[in-house]
């Protein structure tokens, strides 16, 4: 039996797992306090970005665009983000962070935006907004190299390093989460408060499950401070939860600052939330308390109620994020399901030197592709030309067509999700998480025997 890690063979990309790095950025900005981000590009990078980002949350952001048109492309467009600053700080008084994130087009044609920071903090900023709190931060996430994961990753990383600053030890953990969702935050703030664990979370979305008020006051965003930021420089600890959506910053505060970094695993099912337990108690010196043990035992008995009835011997494919991805396919391992085949979306050269991925090729005892740079044409050409059999896909939206043309189910997870309602409310973090996504799987199943008129043996029922 074979675990094969392989480049995608094709040089052209038919529908993509994943979007670009600027969107990467902008999700990152927007978990932010007092913060809108500043797109220096087409007015396109933001609007499709917003439009993702309302159809999965379904709420609507703030994000700036520097609006740049032909002229622009051809004689630089410097002068579009001094005076996009200008407007937005105009035109919202309470506003502290503005990081100005490139885009393919203005890397392109090279406009100096670390420059035009520089300037803007000389002159607008000491001119006319002298006394004001004002942080431009300039991000570099051109679109013709890496995903919107490393731009995540890269603007984490800026975050970072631009307000850390070391003073007194505060006492708390640093949880950088990735690309979560509301309710992954929820779920793993409730595990830190079982134990008392002051954590400083990176970034705090669970306001972006906003509530409609009668005076239409709230506003989707998120709820990371200027002060939790500059406080990561002294924490007890920085807790990674993904190799590649923070990991570059939980590195460089313990480079820089000797805050002791843990990267991963991603806490997806018993085994890696029982690793990411133990982390924290390793570095906060706080008990696991009975309370979680509790809630283990409640996941364990809701998986092995589904486990070897329902799921064994099912196989698999799996698409999305790269930590993602694989922490779905060691669950899906513990749940006895066969993935055979995993689909990580962009060009990273560290994927196959990756831990993890090394133990999966150690561990997996059946016919396993690992496709980086991968596209959802690599998916449906198994399935379609190659003679892949499987029962059941796991990923975002996008790769719904895949699911119905092929009459493959398919659970729902990632990002983005909207053909679905309320997912991001529901975490696939933790215990809870084990839960929530276990019986979705078999859910997705049971409905699919009904729709096809199988008989119930084929779900092992008797």
């Amino acid at each position: 039996m074979v675990c094969e890690v392989k480049m995608k063979e094709r040089n052209g990309i038919i529908n993509p797992i994943f979007t670009c790095q600027p969107c990467g950025a902008q999700y990152a900005s927007i978990g932010i306090k007092d913060c809108i981000g500043i797109v220096h590009g087409g007015q396109g990078c933001v609007m499709f970005v917003r439009m993702l980002f309302a159809q999965h949350f379904k709420e609507s952001f703030e994000i700036a665009s520097s609006s740049l048109h032909e002229d622009g492309a051809v004689f630089g467009a410097c002068h579009r983000v001094e005076e996009a600053v200008d407007v937005l700080l105009m035109r919202y008084p309470h506003v502290k962070v503005v990081p100005i994130i490139s885009t393919c087009s203005t890397e392109v044609i090279g406009d100096d935006i670390d420059g035009v920071v520089r300037k803007l903090n000389q002159d607008l900023l000491k001119e006319k907004y002298a006394g004001r709190e004002v942080h431009l931060i300039p991000i570099h996430s051109p679109s013709f190299v890496g995903s919107m994961v490393s731009g995540y990753d890269v603007a984490v990383n800026e975050l970072v390093t631009y307000f850390a600053k070391k003073g007194e030890p505060n006492g708390k953990l640093n949880l950088i989460t990735g690309w979560a969702n509301p309710g992954d935050v929820k779920a793993l703030k409730h595990l830190l408060a079982e134990m008392e664990v002051d954590a400083t979370v990176l970034f705090e979305i669970e306001a972006f499950d906003s509530p409609l008020l009668p005076d239409r006051s709230v506003v989707s965003h998120g709820d990371t401070t200027v002060e939790d930021l500059v406080g990561t420089a002294n924490a007890v600890g920085t807790i990674a939860l993904n190799r590649y959506e923070g990991g570059k910053a939980a590195k460089y505060l313990e480079g820089k600052f000797g805050v002791p970094a843990v990267i991963g695993p991603t806490p997806i099912g018993i085994r890696n939330t029982d690793a990411f337990l133990q982390k924290v108690k390793r570095l906060t010196g706080k008990p696991i308390p009975k309370s979680l043990v509790h809630e283990r035992g409640i996941a364990l008995d809701a998986l092995a109620d589904l486990t070897h009835m329902f799921f064994a011997d099912k196989k698999v494919a799996i698409y999305g994020n790269a930590d993602l991805v694989i922490g779905l396919a060691e669950f899906c391992l513990d749940l006895e399901m066969k993935p055979m085949l995993l689909l990580l979306g962009d060009d990273n050269p560290n994927y196959v030197d990756d831990p993890r991925i090394k133990a999966l090729k150690e561990k997996v005892t059946h016919d396993m592709e690992i496709v980086t740079n991968a596209d959802l044409w690599e998916l449906e050409d198994r399935i379609r030309n190659k003679g892949l059999e499987l029962d059941l896909i796991l990923g975002h939206s996008k790769g719904r067509f895949t699911s119905i043309d092929c009459k493959v189910p398919m659970f729902r997870v990632g990002f983005p999700v909207y053909d679905r309602a309320g997912y991001y409310r529901h975490p696939v973090v933790g215990y809870e998480g084990a839960i929530w996504l276990a019986e979705g799987m078999a859910n997705t199943l049971f409905t699919d025997m009904e729709y096809k008129k199988n008989k119930e043996w084929l779900l092992n029922v008797w």
